[in-house]
């Protein structure tokens, strides 16, 4: 089974490196395709250098501007050949060791998609207010699709190929998570959770997601529980 990995990456000078570099040392057969969405610090040229020392496994693509994760998440699936995908944020929050536990329901043949929840899993201690916002999420996802999620806003979603090129995808921003939650609910696609490792980090080292965001969650859940 080949995995295709899409990272999408805005102004990760400090961390870029060292996740590619765990990103490469799964064991699994991987195509690794990293989006640059406009970065403006000393990321593209990191970037360009681990290209080119990893031709057959790293496809590189450029956004001349920031753009936003969901439109980078598309830009990465037009270039995807491998069986499943998963997404991985450019910072050290998620493990590329936790891929083995994503993939073994789909490669058990008893899923179609499989969320790393954070709050099963090892997690770093942080903020109470983004605990309560992620926790309001699920509940709004739980509610409107009538599942029993732990964590919708996770990055970790891994899904078949075939079922996430079936879907039309909107989003540019990180209103990508609820959009692909709410669409692959809606197919009936078989999901399931397992535990993942989170090291979270705060503003200071470089986290982006803020209130707003969590509005737009909102509106994306509730848009799409009735149109597509």
């Amino acid at each position: 089974m080949e995995l295709s990995i899409i990272m999408p990456v805005y102004n990760e000078e400090d961390t870029v490196e060292e996740i590619v570099k765990r990103v490469l040392a799964e064991e699994h057969q991987k195509q690794l395709i990293i989006v640059d969405d406009g970065s403006t610090d000393g990321t593209p040229e990191i970037l360009r250098r681990l290209a080119e020392q990893h031709p057959g496994t790293i496809s590189l693509v450029i956004h001349t501007e920031n753009r936003g994760k969901g439109a980078a998440v598309r830009t990465g699936l037009k270039r995807v050949t491998g069986d499943v995908v998963i997404t991985q944020d450019a910072d050290l929050e998620y493990d590329p060791a936790d891929y083995e536990v994503l993939l073994d329901p789909i490669e058990e043949g008893i899923a179609d998609v499989v969320y790393g929840s954070r709050f099963l899993g090892v997690h770093r201690v942080l903020f109470f207010w983004h605990y309560l916002g992620n926790r309001f999420l699920t509940f709004l996802t739980n509610l409107l699709y009538n599942v029993n999620l732990t964590d919708m806003e996770t990055c970790y979603k891994a899904i078949r190929t075939s079922l996430l090129k079936e879907i039309t995808l909107r989003s540019n921003r990180f209103d990508i998570e609820p959009e692909i939650t709410a669409k692959v609910l809606k197919r009936g696609a078989r999901l399931y959770e397992v535990p993942i490792k989170y090291a979270g980090r705060t503003y200071s080292e470089g986290k982006k997601i803020g209130w707003r965001d969590g509005l737009q969650a909102i509106w994306t859940l509730l848009k799409y529980r009735f149109t597509d």
